[in-house]
């Protein structure tokens, strides 16, 4: 048995004393709408409490799907990496970027260059290469392939949309095989839903079908995201099956808000491809906020999705 566990959007908080500099760009909407809303709810204890839970049940592997921070301020950028030393080795928790994490330009490279070891793929240099061709990225990890890709980037203000690229589409591709062939549990990572209307128009994820046509061509067990901040279950629809898509709250809402208390799935998994069996538990704070219980239980029966014929899907590579 294999267990791994994912959590998303972070908001590491309290915000940073900030300067004039700073929050002369898009910064402005981000601090004023974290002093309006978010501080209210968003909370350091509640991500204790979770994770001090989440240990409990000692996972093989921990993922994170983005927004580690708020505004990504150098301060905080750095203070996301002393926080994520603190809760793992970087071989046993993985990464990906959120839109958070890019808020102004500059901040994606900056915050990728911070959490390298946590991000990087098996075989990439030990140090961060300084280019924009870290994703998507690959990590074996037991009977598993974690494939992270990026929809990370800054965008205008009232705007929190993600990006996916054709060039990031065609790794995916090239990756989901290989992992395939290998007979792994693929598991891809991705920070905005990869699902039509799960998020608000100016904060959708610009390349859906792209990622779709990489699914289908490659082939996936699971696909884990963050962003709404919702617990949820979709699919995507393959020639050959269907794959399942999850979302989770933000692992530091605490109770009282509009959105779901936080949550993290625990995953277990057992089989071997052809018959792979995954158990996921969902655990989220109580409605007092003092502890952690199971909200949900879920069956999946994860099968290695057959390609499709190349000209059915190839063509959304580009799109």
């Amino acid at each position: 048995m294999y267990k791994f566990a994912h959590i998303s959007d972070i908001h590491l908080g309290p915000l940073p004393n900030l300067s004039i500099r700073e929050l002369m760009s898009k910064r402005i909407t981000g601090f004023i709408n974290w002093h309006r809303n978010r501080s209210k709810h968003l909370f350091v204890n509640t991500l204790d409490l979770l994770l001090s839970d989440l240990k409990s049940h000692d996972p093989d592997q921990l993922l994170i799907t983005g927004d580690l921070v708020n505004l990504a301020t150098k301060i905080e950028t750095r203070l996301a990496r002393e926080w994520l030393d603190t809760i793992g080795n970087p071989v046993d928790t993985t990464v990906v970027p959120g839109n958070h994490d890019a808020y102004v330009p500059g901040a994606h490279d900056k915050s990728v260059a911070a959490w390298y070891p946590f991000i990087r793929s098996d075989d990439a240099p030990d140090a961060w290469p300084e280019d924009d061709h870290v994703f998507p990225t690959f990590r074996r990890r037991g009977p598993i392939a974690i494939i992270g890709c990026s929809t990370s980037n800054a965008t205008p203000p009232f705007s929190a949309s993600g990006f996916y690229s054709p060039r990031q589409a065609r790794e995916t591709v090239n990756l989901l095989k290989k992992a395939g062939e290998e007979g792994l549990f693929r598991v891809v990572l991705i920070h905005h839903p990869p699902i039509q209307g799960a998020a608000a128009s100016h904060k959708r994820m610009i390349g859906i079908r792209r990622f779709a046509a990489a699914i289908s061509l490659g082939g996936a067990e699971l696909v884990l995201h963050g962003h709404t901040h919702l617990n949820t279950v979709y699919s995507l629809k393959t020639h050959g099956g269907t794959v399942p898509v999850v979302g989770i709250a933000s692992a530091s809402q605490g109770p009282g808000g509009h959105k779901p208390r936080a949550a993290y799935n625990l995953f277990s998994l057992s089989g071997e491809q052809g018959a792979w069996n995954l158990t996921c538990e969902r655990h989220g704070l109580t409605q007092t906020g003092d502890h952690v219980v199971i909200d949900e239980t879920r069956q999946f029966y994860g099968k290695p999705q057959p390609q499709i014929p190349v000209e059915d899907a190839a063509r959304f590579l580009e799109a």
